[in-house]
């Protein structure tokens, strides 16, 4: 299959040329290449471009979870007959094991696993070993360990009508691919038996395949609809993944508990020889019982910890990882795509991985806890990374010194397809005199607040500290400003409200820190104020100023004020560099007779749900799905949960937290928790619709 973009779009602005350059970037071979592109310049459709352009399965690593969810969306908008998909750590909660030798603290590992990430992980891989026309959208977590494609793809089981395959050894072969028996309902990775059938839930998806058995030979395979248990259709074959990426045959599990015997026996007697008597005992104790573990049932807690020898990998030798899924050329070299995004910070996380795993896992070899070859399973180095990965672009606004010395071409984007040029900056010192009569930063802020506000603006306001941002918010507001802070503190949903309500106008301005940096996208703000520009650190480096000065970027008005005493390095370079763009921007407009756009969008989000007018629409919407399903509750939250869990697997996070309070908000009632919601139920049974099928919920 082949990636073909949907989009009403075409390639404007600087898109067209930086296409260009990166495919013939990649066409001669380059090994590294820098896209350059402004805030609002249209990025992601660009990579879509080349992705079109070149047909190469493609790796996009973001620096966290809540990007590269982003990213995956956008790309499943642009292809969405391709496989787009999603792969991040799955811990909700994640506890490594430790060994603090100084209060001499033992911390066991402790997880809680994403059964619906766990489910996405599965579907990336084996997207990759089944199709061409792939692009993985991943976080950083995608250099450590998962297990050997090889194995993955050997233990792969194709049922197929006709063959010859009894009950018994269908549901033995399902044991062996780490599949679970259940009698209760299915989940991902369990099946059960039924009659003559097996029932089995595949690991990356939430459908039934029923395989239908008449004696000792396949009858029937089935896809079946796990809420209404609806046949969906009928299959004359079915290939089944393995449940977990960690997966053996018999033999490795046997040649595995062979090596780690002998490993074990090797470490001990070295403890033995220092004196370390109690390590001694720890290690023999631990291993020993694990060795059992794994050959009665194949699998103990920390089987991750023996992937060498699982894998028969060598000492030292660079784990298997999601980047060991993607095609090869018949020499070995990679055949595919990565694109890094927002590169200046992606990039030094890839680096930092190994360190601090490295650290960690020595002291608990050390002392006792685990054999040396749990070192080997850990995240890539920065060597082994790059030494994996083939061609790659890298994607920033601010790209660092690395990508600039490494690529073998600097492809920029500054034109925006809207005609927006980069804010004017504007340099007024931090402190006032009595002498020129300034008032110093707080107070020429206040000014231009109240000038910005009269024009229809909005404000932003940068602070060092968390701190800072509560006492100014309070200053602004007995000067009567309605203004908001905005740190971490901060909770994720109160975040949501707050700028949805500076953007409505209910605020006038909104004081941060480091998150009004990256990642808001407010096209009403027309001036960014930086407190103490002039001071040295992270948040005052060239990269953050040019950030926090593209959050201007998004109005035809923008305009940002530096306070600073006196011009810094970075000060100079981001002012330097902010005005080469805007010159460039301008004689682009002048030539093509384009006049700035400011950008529109929309000022919905999905905390309205939290209004209680909102609430009783949503209670009589329910009321009337409920008579769908005969008044059972019960049936109607279950198929709530499965349009949750759908949204949810196509990235569409919105509608599925929706759907989510919906479910909250059916179990309430149920129970009757407030009078107002029983009176909303009374009003809403007066006057149902009449009942109609039931689709995903709109957003709202």
């Amino acid at each position: 299959m082949d990636f073909r973009i949907h989009s009403q779009y075409q390639p404007a602005g600087d898109q067209p040329d930086a296409i260009d350059a990166l495919v013939s970037g990649l066409e001669r071979g380059q090994t590294k290449q820098t896209l350059l592109g402004v805030t609002g310049s249209g990025k992601t459709f660009t990579i879509a471009n080349v992705i079109e352009r070149t047909q190469m399965p493609t790796l996009v690593i973001a620096h966290n979870k809540t990007l590269a969810a982003q990213l995956a969306q956008e790309f499943r908008e642009f292809f969405p007959d391709s496989a787009v998909h999603y792969f991040v750590s799955y811990y909700d909660y994640y506890q490594p094991e430790a060994y603090v030798a100084v209060t001499d603290t033992y911390i066991e590992k402790d997880a809680q696993i994403n059964e619906e990430i766990d489910r996405l992980r599965h579907s990336s891989t084996q997207a990759l070993l089944t199709r061409s026309d792939v692009i993985i959208v991943a976080s950083v977590s995608c250099i450590y360990g998962l297990g050997s494609p090889a194995e993955y793809k050997s233990m792969h089981q194709q049922f197929s009508v006709g063959d010859n395959e009894s009950k018994r050894s269908i549901m033995e072969k399902m044991i062996a691919r780490q599949y679970t028996r259940t009698n209760a309902d299915l989940l991902p990775g369990t099946f059960r038996s039924v009659g003559n059938m097996v029932e089995i839930m595949p690991i990356q998806e939430k459908s039934i395949i029923r395989i239908g058995t008449l004696g000792s030979r396949i009858s029937s395979i089935e896809r079946i609809n796990a809420i209404t248990n609806v046949i969906e259709n009928q299959l004359d074959t079915i290939l089944l993944f393995p449940a977990k990426h960690f997966v053996a045959t018999q033999d490795d599990r046997e040649r595995a508990i062979s090596t780690i015997k002998a490993e074990l026996e090797q470490r001990l007697t070295e403890l033995h020889t220092e004196g370390k008597l109690l390590e001694y005992e720890r290690l023999k104790r631990r291993t020993n019982y694990d060795i059992a573990m794994i050959r009665e049932v194949g699998y103990c807690s920390g089987i991750e910890n023996y992937s060498r020898h699982f894998s028969g990998k060598s000492a030292g030798e660079a784990p298997d990882t999601l980047i060991s899924y993607f095609p090869r050329n018949s020499d070995g070299s990679p055949a595919f795509l990565t694109v890094i995004d927002e590169s200046h910070v992606t990039v030094p996380q890839i680096g930092a991985m190994y360190a601090g795993d490295r650290s960690r896992k020595e002291n608990l070899v050390e002392f006792g806890f685990r054999l040396p070859s749990a070192l080997d399973n850990r995240p890539l180095t920065a060597t082994e990374f790059w030494g994996n990965v083939g061609q790659t672009i890298f994607v920033s606004a601010t790209p660092s010194t690395y990508e600039r010395d490494h690529s073998e071409q600097v492809v920029e984007q500054i034109i925006r397809p809207t005609g927006l040029i980069d804010p004017e900056i504007i340099i007024r010192p931090v402190t006032g005199g009595t002498d020129d009569g300034y008032p110093g930063q707080v107070h020429d802020c206040i000014r231009e607040i109240g000038d910005t506000v009269t024009s229809g603006g909005r404000v932003l306001a940068t602070t060092l500290t968390k701190q800072m941002a509560e006492d100014l918010t309070l200053y602004l507001k007995e000067k009567k400003i309605r203004a908001a802070y905005l740190h971490s503190d901060v909770q994720t949903l109160d975040r949501i409200k707050i700028l949805t309500q500076l953007r409505r106008g209910e605020y006038d301005c909104l004081v941060g820190v480091n998150l009004l940096r990256e990642g808001l996208d407010l096209p009403e703000v027309t001036l960014v104020c930086i407190f103490d520009a002039d001071k040295q650190g992270f948040l005052r480096s060239e990269t953050a100023l040019i950030q926090t000065i593209g959050r201007a970027a998004r109005n035809s008005d923008g305009r940002v004020i530096l306070y600073a005493d006196r011009m810094t390095d970075n000060i100079v370079s981001a002012v330097r560099e902010t005005d080469r763009r805007r010159d460039i921007q301008r004689q682009y407009n002048s030539d093509n007779n384009i006049t700035p756009l400011t950008i529109i969008k929309s000022t919905h989000d999905i905390t309205q749900l939290m209004s209680s007018d909102h609430e009783k629409t949503v209670i009589t919407e329910l009321e009337s799905d409920l008579t769908v399903f005969g008044g059972d509750r019960e049936a109607l939250i279950a198929h709530k949960k499965i349009q949750m869990e759908t949204a949810a697997s196509e990235l569409d996070f919105e509608t599925a937290a929706i759907i989510r309070d919906e479910i909250a908000l059916l179990a309430s009632i149920e129970k009757g928790e407030t009078k107002e919601k029983k009176r909303a139920i009374r009003k809403a049974k007066q006057d149902l619709p009449e009942p109609t099928l039931i689709g995903k919920r709109k957003k709202r």
